[in-house]
């Protein structure tokens, strides 16, 4: 298949839009964390009982990071430590982030699993979370193994796109944010 084919462009549309539905999630768990917290705020000074928010609003900021890693990792807006591979020439470079990659891909691989496995396993013995909102808890766990499948999907992406002699997707960000005179991600 060529670099330009129908279907390698319609796999990276798909691809492109799972991170970034993955990231509009997690930017509307934010969005409801702060309804929840102004609404604690004014429940609290009209005597509401609102000390189930506090509930949702963890449970959301799981979900929040969980859910954006994938878009996050992708743009760019992981910590990296590139001291090292700013000082390679390309070849060595390229043989270091595959390695890089790979690392992450089995170490993400594995959160991926086990978070699966402990969801399932909450699923299977109808663990009900014992806060002040009794509701199974999977159901907010799941947001951390979506949030895991994700970004192993990310990762494998990544590595394909590196193995095929390709630039990082979170490397052309940066440059691209750095030819624009954005240093942002530099504070």
């Amino acid at each position: 298949m060529s670099p330009q084919s129908p279907a390698r462009s319609g796999l990276r549309r798909l691809l492109d839009g799972l991170y970034a539905l993955g990231g509009g999630l997690a930017a509307l768990c934010v969005l409801a964390i702060l309804v929840l917290m102004i609404g604690a705020s004014l429940g609290r000074q009209l005597d509401w009982r609102v000390s189930w928010v506090n509930d949702v609003v963890a449970w959301l900021c799981a979900a929040a990071a969980f859910l954006g890693m994938a878009y996050s990792f992708r743009n760019g807006d992981f910590v990296r430590v590139t001291l090292l591979l700013d000082s390679l020439g390309p070849a060595t470079r390229r043989r270091l982030e595959i390695a890089s990659l790979a690392v992450a891909l089995v170490a993400i691989g594995y959160l991926g699993y086990w978070a699966a496995l402990f969801t399932y396993q909450s699923w299977q013995f109808n663990d009900i979370a014992g806060n002040m909102v009794a509701i199974p808890i999977w159901i907010p766990q799941m947001s951390f193994v979506v949030g895991s499948a994700i970004l192993v999907i990310a990762v494998v992406d990544e590595c394909v796109c590196v193995v095929r002699g390709g630039k990082p997707s979170y490397v052309a960000r940066v440059e691209e944010r750095h030819a624009r005179g954005d240093f942002s991600e530099e504070l």
